[in-house]
């Protein structure tokens, strides 16, 4: 049955993924095992995303029936914080973007993938990064943006973490379509993504003891 979920996540058929996650948690599959399961076939889905075979709305789908089926395992809902979560993010689009379809699938996608996410949402000013660090003891920071004007933004951020003296503290990641490398270097932040498989993966080396 854990194949079939794949495929059905695979093939956009939600009715089918949610009733086979029902089914698999009735007969005592542990509900972070179907998580796992479900995780897997959105590493397909964001690989193929990366690689242009898929676009945005079979991302945002696939990121849509993962959350139902959350809703239905997860003792909590989807938002619910596993008991041993792989680390702490605070993530936002920082000050004067207020894109957050990127931001939301990331976020969406950590959750699923262990972390416990605060997600601070759109137009975020350096200061309440620097609150939400302090206030959850966050592991990792995740800046959004879409806009070009949003680098400058998230240049200041990473100076006010380092200010308020936490940038020892925390791995930070920048991301949206136009961020590359040189944006990274320009923002002085850790590393960088411009899909949620980047996101992720990024997250998984920094908390695994990885680059």
């Amino acid at each position: 049955m854990s194949q079939a979920l794949t495929d059905a996540i695979l093939g956009m058929r939600i009715d089918e993924a949610v009733t086979l996650a029902k089914r698999m948690l009735e007969s005592g599959t542990d509900p972070l095992a179907i998580i796992a399961d479900g995780s897997k076939a959105m590493e397909v889905i964001g690989q193929r995303f990366s690689e242009g075979e898929a676009f945005l709305p079979e991302l945002i789908m696939g990121g849509e029936i993962m959350k139902s089926i959350s809703e239905e395992v997860m003792p909590g809902g989807a938002g619910a914080v596993p008991e041993s979560s792989k680390g702490i993010v605070v993530i936002g689009t920082v000050h004067g973007d207020i894109h957050d379809i990127g931001k939301d699938i990331v976020a969406l996608m950590l959750g699923i993938d262990g972390y416990a996410v605060h997600d601070l949402g759109i137009d975020v000013p350096v200061e309440d990064f620097v609150a939400a660090i302090k206030e959850h003891d966050a592991d990792i920071v995740a800046l959004s943006g879409l806009l070009t004007l949003a680098f400058d933004a998230m240049r200041r951020t990473v100076d006010g973490i380092a200010a308020a003296g936490l940038r020892d503290k925390v791995k930070i990641m920048v991301g949206g379509a136009p961020v590359d490398e040189s944006v990274r270097a320009y923002t002085g932040a850790d590393g960088w993504g411009n899909d949620v498989g980047h996101a992720v993966k990024l997250a998984a080396a920094w908390t695994d003891g990885g680059a």
